[in-house]
């Protein structure tokens, strides 16, 4: 079952990083809604729950092969697994299911509030699946494929809290 799960995490880091390095190469004039201006991407929810995504596949994958170099002993496998508890509880799972329900209930109303109909001519619809669609399954796949432990309450509503001061106030 863990080279499964090892498997699941390198695929779904595979596709992440692939994504958000397509993501980075779009360019065009017509990006004039926002990406040109100031914070570029990084003012987007959509982008920085990429980056997250990505950054949690990637301590997923490194807690799954942290067992065959460290030693039980050592303390950093321990850690690992900790950071990555805390990741997915915490930023990657509450983030990725907003990005995917905000967006999809706002393009539901309206398409242009949220992704204008003239980014069809320069994104690739897969690339705009794999950011506002493609995240909620693996999400729920990774919630069940593998158990983790969760925080107490008042740490994880202060880091998440602080992710969305400094996401609203920057």
């Amino acid at each position: 079952m863990a080279a499964v799960v090892c498997a699941l995490h390198a695929a779904a880091l595979a596709w992440y990083v692939f994504g958000l390095w397509q993501n980075v190469q779009v360019t065009g004039s017509t990006l004039g809604h926002g990406a040109h201006t100031y914070g570029g991407r990084w003012k987007y929810l959509t982008f920085i729950n990429q980056v997250l995504q990505t950054i949690f596949f990637g301590v997923c994958v490194l807690a799954d092969l942290c067992p065959l170099f460290v030693s039980r002993k050592n303390g950093l496998g321990s850690f690992i697994v900790k950071l990555r508890d805390m990741i997915f509880s915490v930023l990657a799972f509450p983030v990725g299911v907003f990005v995917v329900t905000s967006f999809w209930s706002i393009y539901a109303y309206d398409r242009e509030l949220v992704y204008p109909e003239v980014l069809d001519s320069f994104i690739p619809q897969w690339l705009n699946h794999a950011m506002h669609t493609y995240v909620l399954p693996l999400l729920l796949i990774e919630l069940f494929a593998c158990s983790h432990q969760y925080p107490n309450k008042k740490n994880a509503l202060l880091v998440l809290g602080i992710f969305c001061l400094a996401y609203v106030s920057w």
